[in-house]
């Protein structure tokens, strides 16, 4: 490609986003027909949440816009404020901008504020993980993106079908995989050598360290935002599990969502009531340090997509709790059950039993960073679009 470098402005919105994106960031950057518009928003940008944003610059990113967009509360209602104060703001900052794309990531209400602003200024809007099947809120949300994006970078040839049935131009559907396992490869390729954990964490946890030379688990157990009134309820299930396995743990702190204050209040109740020492508690690490501590981990447990997407290439058994993650594509290492802590148990008993398992590209092939950056340089940039049928 010659004459002026296109804009691509990509939107970090919280610390899923930017372990999803990070490579195309590192692609977009380096490439020579491209410049890197980024813009920083909502959770990470706050410190309640670990902030994103601190990691974002130590790794060399610099962002061109912050937007503070979050309208505290964490429920339905201010989900649904957010997502209004996010299309607002972001208008004005795509404005400023002038970018010649803008890029969305999954499908939070971020995502769909994002698009919707950008589709309104009349700037083609590039969605990356369209396609896929979950449960909750998010279901409605990425199918909605994918209607209003113009380009479409899908994990796989499933997720690329969906689009096209939703009436998408098979020119601008590609499968990609999902930039998130370039991370992954990076951690796998890696000297299986001593891994500093407690050095990695910083100093970013909460409880009594824990010893990790025998093993340990983690928990990442996010809100179904169509139960969120049963969040509290849902992941005292898998604390109780947890507590009398007495197994060294991880638990990471629960996404921004309608029904995060319960998960979040349920876990301070057990933490004050039991001072529990073998569970570490953890708001965020970077996306590495966060693979790596997931690659030496026995098992993952609860209802993120890492245990799906990230722990299918990297073998890490996943016992995947509720239906949060409903009907998206499974490799072998994922073992589902409901909320109930006999069944839990049993199943992260029968995971740690088994051990690593054969790694699946099912979500890529860790090279999806670079295919994007240049698919963003040479696609046809059109915002017109029509159904197919």
């Amino acid at each position: 490609m010659s004459g002026k470098r296109r804009r691509v402005c990509i939107v970090i919105t919280a610390r899923a986003s930017y372990a999803r994106i990070k490579t195309v960031l590192e692609a977009v950057r380096d490439h020579s027909d491209l410049e890197l518009l980024l813009v920083v928003a909502a959770s990470a940008l706050l410190e309640r949440y670990g902030p994103v944003i601190n990691i974002i610059r130590e790794d060399g990113f610099e962002p061109t816009s912050t937007v503070y967009m979050l309208v505290e509360g964490e429920n339905l209602v201010t989900s649904a404020k957010s997502t209004g104060a996010g299309i607002s703001e972001l208008a004005t900052v795509f404005d400023n901008l002038t970018p010649d794309m803008v890029l969305s990531i999954a499908d939070r209400y971020e995502t769909i504020a994002t698009a919707i602003a950008a589709s309104y200024l009349n700037i083609p809007v590039v969605h990356v993980q369209g396609g896929e099947v979950t449960g909750s809120i998010d279901e409605k949300v990425r199918h909605a993106v994918t209607k209003l994006s113009n380009l479409h970078m899908v994990s796989n040839a499933s997720a690329a079908q969906r689009v096209l049935q939703m009436g998408e131009d098979a020119a601008s559907v590609h499968v990609t995989g999902c930039p998130s396992i370039d991370l992954a490869a990076r951690v796998m390729a890696e000297e299986d050598g001593d891994f500093d954990v407690y050095g990695a964490i910083g100093g970013a946890g909460v409880g009594h360290p824990i010893n990790v030379e025998n093993g340990y688990l983690m928990v990442m157990q996010h809100p179904v935002t169509t139960e969120h009134e049963a969040a509290a309820a849902q992941v005292e299930k898998t604390l109780h599990a947890i507590h009398h396995m007495e197994t060294p743990t991880f638990w990471f702190w629960p996404n921004v969502d309608a029904g995060s204050d319960g998960t979040s209040a349920a876990i301070r109740r057990y933490r004050e009531a039991n001072d529990p020492e073998h569970i570490y508690f953890l708001k965020n690490l970077s996306p590495e340090n966060f693979l790596r501590l997931l690659r030496r981990s026995r098992c993952i447990i609860g209802n993120s997509s890492v245990g799906i997407r990230e722990c299918s290439f990297m073998g890490v058994p996943t016992v995947n709790i509720g239906s949060r993650q409903s009907r998206r594509e499974r490799a072998p290492n994922v073992v589902d059950v409901d909320y109930d802590e006999t069944a839990i148990k049993a199943a992260i008993e029968a995971h740690m039993a088994h051990g690593p398992f054969s790694s699946s590209d099912l979500y890529g092939d860790g090279k999806s960073g670079a295919r994007i950056a240049d698919l963003l340089s040479s696609a046809d940039l059109s915002f017109e679009k029509q159904i197919t049928y």
